[in-house]
């Protein structure tokens, strides 16, 4: 269980073919430990849920954690919102 605080990113990864990559990250803070990823052809919110499942799987429990992000669409929308809710964590955009 943790209530460190978790920072979400999504860099894009370049192809040779021109087209890209998307790598959504949960980094825990504190620890500086990768603790959830996720990678596809798209930037929806279904990239950033499974980086925050697999984040989940890792810790056990994601309960209390502040998952600080930008005010991108993927982090804005009502999904997003209730799998936070769903993990019994909280966002917090910057």
């Amino acid at each position: 269980m943790t209530s460190d605080p978790q920072v979400l990113t999504i860099p894009h990864l370049p192809l040779a073919d021109g087209s890209n990559l998307y790598l959504a990250t949960v980094i825990d803070c504190c620890s500086r430990k990768l603790a959830g990823w996720a990678v596809a052809d798209h930037m929806r919110t279904e990239l950033v849920e499974d980086a925050l499942k697999a984040a989940h799987l890792d810790r056990g429990s994601l309960k209390g954690a502040i998952f600080h992000s930008d005010h991108g669409s993927v982090y804005t929308s009502k999904d997003y919102a209730k799998l936070a809710e769903v993990l019994r964590s909280q966002a917090a955009m910057t």
